[in-house]
């Protein structure tokens, strides 16, 4: 049956209609909100009958049917009295699904430098050293590229002494070596895309880096209270959700979520090598969309 079909079907059995005045609509929405709780304890209730009597409770699988379409029914009753459509939430939902665990988490990078002359293009493989240098009493990172200096030597900027956020920068090369995105690995490397004005100013200009910075920050605030996931495989899909909505209005939103987890742990990844090794040498590959710790430093110096 088409779920559409099945919702306005379903709507001529309710017991508690919605009202024509809206302030009076409180009751007919919190029946059918406590009726998917209630449903889903007696979904619970069978499947605990299952535990306790295994083969004995015959009637198991039919008992799920019934509790599976009593939650249909009141999924139904919610939708329709909050105007939406049950045929797009699905198609919703699985689009959501496929992006996070489908297609999305094996997806090919999106070229965003397609059609660009090459001096304005990501080079396709390329190596960053993070080196920790010493000036006047305080420990900072420095970043090289081809053995010069690139963008600004880092502390952590933190009360804590030691949280590592000073190679943070390996968290743009995830994003572009992943995604084939990062405003801040693009302008550290000369490689704006200044041969279209708007492109140049909206992708990847102050606001772009901006976004990405904070991203970063937001998803190191995420990481720092969860081991800085190590031995996690998976993150929340709300914080997933929110990397989307802050980046919907930039060329990265064409990435799915299953490539944000993807660069976001193999960002960190690196970054627990490079802290435990005090920086290091990481190869950014844009072909196999991956960034690896490639070794220690030089000796930490004196600036």
């Amino acid at each position: 049956m088409d779920m559409r079909a099945y919702q306005l079907e379903a709507l001529k059995t309710d017991q508690v209609p919605r009202p024509a005045q809206a302030a009076d609509a409180d009751s007919s929405l919190v029946v059918p909100l406590l009726g998917l709780a209630g449903e889903t304890g007696e979904l619970l209730t069978e499947y605990k009958k299952r535990l306790r009597d295994g083969e004995a409770h015959r009637m198991f699988k039919d008992r799920v049917s019934e509790e599976l379409g009593d939650l249909l029914w009141y999924i139904a009753n919610v939708a329709s009295k909050f105007d939406l459509d049950l045929n797009a939430i699905a198609e919703s939902n699985l689009k959501k699904v496929r992006d996070r665990w489908g297609e999305g988490r094996v997806a090919a990078a999106v070229d965003f430098d397609a059609g660009y002359p090459d001096a304005e293009r990501f080079p396709r493989r390329f190596e960053m050293e993070f080196t920790e240098v010493m000036v006047e009493g305080r420990v900072k990172m420095r970043l090289l590229k081809d053995g010069k200096p690139v963008g600004n030597e880092l502390t952590d900027n933190a009360y804590d002494p030691d949280d590592g956020y000073r190679f943070h920068d390996v968290f743009h090369c995830a994003y572009a070596a992943v995604l084939g995105w990062s405003p801040v690995i693009r302008k550290l490397h000369g490689r704006k895309r200044k041969s279209n004005a708007t492109v140049d100013e909206v992708e990847d200009g102050a606001r772009a880096a901006a976004i990405e910075e904070g991203l970063s920050a937001m998803v190191f605030e995420y990481a720092r209270l969860h081991n800085f996931l190590d031995g996690v495989a998976a993150l929340d899909y709300s914080l997933l959700r929110t990397v989307k909505e802050v980046t919907s209005q930039l060329e990265v939103s064409k990435c799915g979520l299953g490539s944000w987890e993807k660069a976001i742990l193999q960002g960190f990844e690196v970054w627990r090598e490079l802290k435990r090794h005090s920086g290091g040498r990481v190869l950014v590959d844009l072909n196999a969309q991956r960034i690896s710790y490639q070794g220690e430093p030089s000796k930490t110096i004196h600036g």
